[in-house]
């Protein structure tokens, strides 16, 4: 809402210049910016990025009627979808009213307006504003993951997390259990990274993407000869890894003859490259992954029991992203927030269809899947949303809102209460001072709505729009 240095800034749309001169006398704590048709109000909006707005529905060229003061309001919703658009319209003009919100609009209020009436409407307006680009930080950042590269905030996910931190600090093998695209190499390098080897090589390799003939030469290292084209000694990426962790992803398809000389790697840390005869002690943590089931293999006989065993001294299984509860729209909007710097976008969020879609959306590749729709959305979308066409999944049937007004402000004050009493932990002065109303309103607030401290205080935040209460002292056309 400002700084006591800076007012906030609030767009007047109103052609009648005697009832502009009015909003500024009746509104000296806001920076007006004022105009009097549809392509001002759309340059100003787009440079001056207010958080609110009020604006008449007769606007020339059809002062009369509604039809410009309509696309008015549905190219402002357009261009700043999260200013917050307060609608004037004409007493007991119900019709009007209605359609204004569903076009976009905060919230409506009558002519001839009341002072306080314009005030409250207003400044909820912006603390509803600030809200939530408060809740757009704090879902642009990663969530309260102990791993840095993972974003969760479901109880499977976390669960593993702390799991990796605590055998980080060891140095026993660890498999790691996912399918595609679930995170797997981000904690394998958890492991590293959280653990004393941290500051020495951390070496990946993919064992099903390459060749069976040149894996062993991959891991191993070769001596000058060894076959054709080798013309000088080159090391592996075990000994590369050396002193510190050596990731081997998708263990599962290992040729059944490098098992072997994998196995005797592991019991004795010593290797032989491709082509020599000498022993090289080597000192390496392993970490491996698969997304088959190795005990399927080795009851089959196409993973070596030993094997299997030396590597899965600890087994950390990685849930989907699908049974990852609301993981995908967190996932989805950090992703939103890296994408629009790294491409110097500068999209909002999500539409209802979009967010409805990404629950829904089985996500068969993983989180690697979700990055991937989410690069090609942010890059492709021509809107400040992005819709569930822009990431190329089905649209999901959204239950459709209850659209009697007085029942919508109801909801709405109902959930800016909410917000008021979890913002403040329950501190009831804290919270009238938020809402703007004094201590008895609140307590008479709190009982219309069957709010009681004790639920209050656990009372979760909304994204809902907050409704205001009538005043007095009415702010007339002059």
């Amino acid at each position: 809402m400002g700084t006591a240095m800076t007012k906030p800034k609030l767009l007047i749309v109103e052609d009648d210049e005697g009832l502009c001169r009015q909003y500024r006398w009746a509104l000296p704590q806001y920076e007006l910016l004022v105009v009097h048709a549809r392509p001002q109000a759309l340059a100003v909006a787009q440079k001056e990025q207010p958080a609110a707005a009020i604006m008449d529905l007769g606007l020339p060229p059809d002062p009369d009627g509604v039809s410009e003061g309509f696309a008015t309001l549905e190219g402002l919703a357009r261009q700043n979808p999260d200013m917050k658009v307060v609608v004037a319209t004409s007493h007991g003009d119900r019709e009007h009213a209605l359609r204004a919100i569903n076009s976009g609009a905060y919230d409506f209020c009558e002519k001839p307006m009341d002072i306080d009436l314009l005030r409250t409407i207003i400044d909820r307006a912006l603390r509803v504003h600030d809200l939530e680009e408060e809740n757009r930080r704090l879902a642009e950042a990663p969530a309260g993951s102990p791993i840095k590269r993972i974003v969760t905030a479901n109880d499977a996910m976390l669960k593993v997390c702390r799991t990796i931190e605590k055998l980080a600090t060891t140095n026993v093998s660890v498999l790691l259990l996912g399918e595609s695209g679930t995170g797997k190499e981000a904690l394998a390098r958890a492991v590293h990274d959280l653990g004393p080897r941290a500051k020495q090589p951390f070496v990946a390799i993919n064992c099903g993407a390459i060749p069976e003939n040149l894996l062993e030469s991959e891991l191993f290292g070769y001596e000058r000869g060894a076959f054709t084209g080798a013309v000088k000694q080159t090391i592996g990426k075990i000994e590369a890894a050396n002193r510190g962790t050596l990731f081997l992803d998708e263990i599962g398809d290992l040729p059944y003859p490098l098992q072997v000389k994998l196995l005797r790697f592991l019991q004795e840390q010593v290797i032989e490259r491709v082509g020599g005869r000498q022993t090289i002690p080597v000192d390496v943590r392993v970490v491996s992954a698969t997304n088959q089931t190795l005990e399927a293999q080795v009851g089959e006989g196409r993973f070596r029991s030993d094997l299997f065993y030396r590597l899965n001294s600890v087994t950390v299984r990685i849930p989907p992203l699908r049974e990852r509860g609301g993981d995908a729209v967190l996932l989805a909007r950090y992703f939103l927030g890296r994408l629009n710097r790294e491409f110097n976008r500068n999209i909002r969020g999500f539409t209802d269809a979009a967010t409805a879609s990404m629950t829904q959306h089985a996500w068969p590749g993983n989180v690697r899947e979700l990055e991937n729709r989410m690069k090609r959305a942010v890059v492709m979308s021509e809107s400040r949303m992005i819709d569930a066409a822009d990431l190329e999944l089905a649209t999901m049937e959204i239950e459709e809102a209850d659209l009697d007004l007085r029942a919508a402000r109801l909801r709405a004050e109902r959930a800016v209460l909410q917000k008021a009493l979890a913002r403040s932990n329950g501190r009831l002065a804290q919270a009238a001072k938020l809402l703007g109303v004094s201590r008895p309103t609140l307590y008479s607030l709190m009982e219309s709505h069957g709010l009681a401290l004790d639920n209050a205080q656990n009372a979760a935040l909304a994204d809902a729009d907050a409704p205001a209460t009538p005043a007095a002292d009415p702010l007339r056309r002059g």
